[in-house]
């Protein structure tokens, strides 16, 4: 039996794998998780932006929701497995089609065996990579229409022991902002420099006093991040940059080390414009917040880890990628979870490769997890007396 249902999920992921969708574009996927959860006989709902389905059992009041994310990555597979993505261009290229299927398996063994008092809600997420599938899921009521006490997620790490299980109370995730720098001089004739005011030089002058926020105006500790990713100018072999666009982006582990660097930057930027004598204009957007853990499901998932005997790691450092479950724990307290993807071959690749695998030997271990978090936290009455 055991080996039917791991093959099983292995066919699933397979499936998923095949058929990526990029953010709010997951149709065929919301299908084939709803059709799914239907068969289980869950109660499923998948009228707005992602799927959610519901399981209850006893009498309890107590409910709790796992959270797995459905999108896909515009990127180009590169694998050589006979699985490969069939939509050009798409990939899961970071584990979603493993954490959807892992969350399907327990939503089975749940349903099969339903060892709890209280009521479990899957959610299935869209557009976590653009930061955008959890702020619409919520715009939508999920939290309203679907009361939890607690909610979790997992995401795989590659180049980890298989089934280690990785998570910390407080913040494990940073936040992402872009920032873009638009500049606007006068361009000219490159032979004639000092008539114009050239956004090249201009621009470069800011790049470079941009790396200074981190290295010299914020605390080593704060791990704050920043990188310029784009410098865009309609110069031209013999013309000079009238204007130049610089965008990027910035990790930060604190909401007030998010302000600082805002703070910092403008004041760079506006300082060099003045010099030069040219026009800025700076926007700065949080994309992702922190994700920041409470104390008791941290510690609940460390129990259930205890108690299916996997390796764990309860005070893990932070993590500088940021997620899209921020959202969701600021709203209702959570963990966010990481489980080791292996350590050899593309299951060590790093997250967003084009030759990245997710380990299907994970599956069955994650949707165990899963199961056992659940009787954990919602344990029945029997258990409760006991």
């Amino acid at each position: 039996m055991a080996d039917n249902f791991e093959m099983r999920l292995q066919d699933i992921r397979r499936t998923l794998h095949q058929m990526p969708e990029l953010g709010f574009e997951e149709i065929e996927t919301k299908a084939f998780i709803a059709s799914y959860l239907r068969d289980l006989g869950l109660d499923v709902y998948d009228d707005g932006c992602g799927v959610i389905a519901t399981l209850g059992a006893g009498g309890g009041n107590r409910a709790i929701a796992f959270r797995a994310d459905m999108d896909g990555l515009p990127i180009t597979e590169t694998s050589t497995h006979d699985y490969i993505s069939k939509q050009s261009g798409k990939m899961h290229a970071c584990g979603h089609d493993g954490h959807m299927t892992m969350l399907l398996g327990a939503a089975e063994l749940l349903a099969k065996n339903p060892d709890f008092d209280g009521k479990i809600v899957f959610i299935f997420q869209p557009n976590e990579e653009n930061g955008l599938g959890a702020k619409a899921m919520l715009a939508e009521g999920l939290f309203d229409k679907f009361k939890v006490d607690e909610i979790y997620a997992i995401h795989n790490l590659p180049n980890r022991p298989l089934g280690e299980v990785s998570t910390k109370v407080g913040q494990i995730c940073a936040s992402e902002s872009l920032f873009e720098i638009t500049i606007t001089g006068q361009g000219g004739h490159a032979a004639m420099p000092h008539l114009g005011v050239d956004a090249i030089t201009v621009g470069a002058e800011i790049v470079t006093s941009l790396q200074t926020i981190a290295s010299r105006k914020m605390p080593p500790s704060s791990s704050v991040v920043v990188s310029v990713t784009e410098f865009i100018t309609d110069g031209m072999r013999n013309v000079l940059a009238g204007t130049a666009t610089i965008k990027g982006d910035v990790r930060c582990r604190l909401p007030e080390h998010r302000a600082e660097v805002e703070q910092y930057m403008r004041q760079i930027v506006n300082g060099i414009a003045s010099a030069h004598q040219v026009e800025v204009n700076t926007s700065f957007n949080t994309e992702f917040i922190e994700v920041i853990n409470a104390t008791e499901p941290v510690d609940a998932v460390i129990n259930t880890a205890a108690t299916l005997d996997l390796p764990a790691i309860g005070n893990c450092d932070a993590m500088n990628f940021s997620e899209d479950f921020a959202h969701f724990s600021n709203e209702v307290k959570g963990c966010f979870i990481l489980m080791g993807n292996g350590q050899d071959g593309p299951h060590a690749k790093p997250l967003h490769a084009s030759d990245y695998d997710f380990n299907d030997a994970l599956l069955p271990i994650g949707a165990q997890f899963w199961a056992e978090l659940a009787k954990q936290q919602l344990p029945n009455r029997q258990d409760k007396k006991g």
